[in-house]
């Protein structure tokens, strides 16, 4: 209303002193915490990249790619106990789509590195350059299988009536895509882990820029694509979408997007030769690249569907994410509005908050699930 532009583009609905257009990673994936305490989240994230990068430069491979593998789980699993996503069942909704997803994850990447006898710890070294072979099983059968494997969770929960909104189906698709590299990347590497120490020398720009390539930036760029498709199979007002036309391009998105992850990091490992700082600081490169694209692309579907959820409740009579009563805006504490899907005062979305901190009064005792359900 204030500044005439209907669509919100300078105030992303779940941080409104932050345009959509924007690369701020913690209001992106984690965005029900990214009003109270986003520093925590920063912090945790430059701890353990700082720890990889000083372990991987003194050759403490294994150490470095055992904090590089579980550094974005352990800080995501830490977000949702700490804004007490759902209502304090935190456990067993964080199992099914982490643990299973990671179980077929390892037996997956087992199956095309051994079986299929391709290691992504071996690009480079074939002097002939780039195989076919090598490029069908990393444009196709990888990210086509991988990212099945990534739904399942998700869909399974985002079904459930108690988690079928927008933000649960995208929350459910980081935490599977986080739980894959994670598995993905200890399958891959486990020759360094048992490898041993190695010493600092000079492959330690090779291993900093492996170690950070897969142990932070691809579960971002899995999970965000993964989360992209899970938010599409939630979709708008009570009850989920299922198997819409917005989840099948929500998949085949994530599907793209895992194949040219994939590929490129497969081809620019042959610049320079097999094991090629240059090449392997291009794959980080091109990592960056992609996972900024989809940081944009996740940022500009959660805003508008946050904006569309609830035009869409107020034309059926109002939201029922805010009761009103004894409720209060978690960014700036001002009191919400009957069934508001905003806060009047900030404009911070209340989907966009934890479920428990949506209003609910003690009279009653029913949270936003139950009355959904």
């Amino acid at each position: 209303m204030r500044t005439g532009d209907a669509e919100r583009k300078k105030a992303y609905a779940a941080r409104p002193d932050e345009p959509v257009a924007s690369f701020k990673l913690v209001s992106t994936i984690m965005p029900q915490g990214s009003g109270q305490q986003p520093y925590t989240y920063k912090v945790a994230l430059g701890v353990a990249l700082l720890l990889t990068v000083v372990t991987a430069a003194l050759g403490a491979l294994p150490v470095a790619i055992m904090i590089a593998a579980f550094a974005i789980p352990i800080v995501y699993i830490i977000y949702l106990y700490d804004v007490n996503l759902w209502e304090d069942e935190p456990i067993p909704v964080v199992a099914a789509a982490f643990v299973l997803t990671g179980v077929l994850a390892a037996v997956f990447t087992w199956i095309w590195k051994d079986k299929l006898t391709l290691s992504l710890d071996t690009i480079g070294g074939n002097s002939a350059g780039p195989s076919g072979r090598d490029l069908l099983i990393l444009l196709l059968l990888v990210p086509v299988v991988s990212e099945l494997i990534r739904q399942i969770g998700p869909l399974y929960l985002a079904s459930r009536p108690r988690y079928d909104d927008l933000m649960d189906g995208f929350t459910f698709g980081v935490v599977a895509g986080v739980g894959y590299a994670c598995f993905e990347t200890l399958v891959l590497h486990w020759g360094w882990i048992s490898g041993g120490f190695a010493g600092p020398g000079s492959s330690a720009g090779t291993w900093i820029s492996i170690v950070v390539l897969h142990g932070f930036i691809k579960p971002l760029v899995y999970g965000s694509a993964t989360g992209l498709a899970g938010a599409e199979f939630s979709g708008l007002g009570e009850g989920y979408d299922g198997f819409s036309t917005r989840w099948v391009g929500g998949l085949l998105q994530a599907m793209a997007v895992n194949a040219l992850f994939q590929g490129g990091v497969y081809l620019l490992g042959f610049v320079g030769g097999h094991g090629s700082t240059v090449g392997s600081i291009l794959g980080v490169v091109w990592g960056l690249l992609l996972l900024g694209a989809l940081i944009i692309r996740v940022r500009t579907v959660l805003h508008k569907g946050l904006l569309e959820a609830a035009l869409e409740s107020a034309a059926r009579g109002g939201s029922n994410h805010a009761s009103g009563d004894l409720a209060f805006c978690s960014r700036c504490e001002m009191p919400l509005l009957p069934h508001s899907d905003f806060c009047s005062a900030c404009g911070n979305s209340v989907r966009s908050v934890p479920k428990s901190a949506r209003g609910v009064t003690a009279a009653t005792g029913a949270t936003t699930g139950e009355t959904q359900a």
